[in-house]
């Protein structure tokens, strides 16, 4: 069985579809949301569906607390879902290509440090972009220039406001991101 742990600081749309996804397949388990955020609601979500959880502070997560809570629980695959922290070389080296995120945008526009949500939509909105979408990526030392995996694209052209364009990129990650998932589980990562 496939195991994937989740980083997140937010409400946790993407991992609730994503354990809403692999529900049904019995060859993966969901073995823990990590999160920085004390407040996230993404915590409750994992909780609704009994999955652990861990909340850790900046210290925690560079001075390998983080690092070995992570290896207790032997992820496959580590799944940046909305998490907004630089993860520490240390993990990065140890989980080479096994640390995935999603960016919404088209890297490697509006990405890097502070980058994030809402900021990412409105740039693209007030640079009159065609088009915009998804990047996921794999994870390195530095913010959103690991190497690709996928990207897919969005018109926006219609889009009148950067929550609306927020809305189109949120479908393509809902769409996207588990089935991405599920491949990289099923080859050979």
């Amino acid at each position: 069985m496939k195991r994937i742990l989740f980083f997140a600081s937010g409400t946790g749309s993407n991992v609730e579809n994503i354990i809403h996804y692999f529900k049904k397949k019995n060859a993966v388990a969901i073995v823990g949301v990590f999160s920085n955020n004390p407040e996230a609601k993404v915590l409750e979500k994992a909780k609704n569906q009994n999955i652990n959880s861990l909340v850790f502070n900046r210290t925690e997560l560079n001075d390998g607390v983080v690092l070995k809570a992570i290896e207790k629980l032997r992820p496959d695959l580590i799944v940046l879902a909305g998490f907004l922290w630089k993860m520490p070389e240390e993990i990065v080296h140890q989980y080479h290509n096994k640390i995935i995120n999603i960016h919404p945008a088209l890297l490697p526009k509006y990405g890097g440090k502070g980058m994030y949500g809402l900021k990412v939509h409105q740039a693209v909105f007030e640079n009159k972009e065609a088009a915009t979408g998804i990047t996921i990526h794999y994870v390195n030392e530095h913010y959103d220039e690991g190497e690709f995996i996928f990207q897919q694209s969005v018109n926006v052209e219609d889009c009148k406001t950067a929550e609306e364009i927020a809305n189109k990129v949120q479908a393509l990650e809902h769409d996207y991101f588990p089935q991405i998932i599920e491949r990289l589980l099923t080859s050979n990562i």
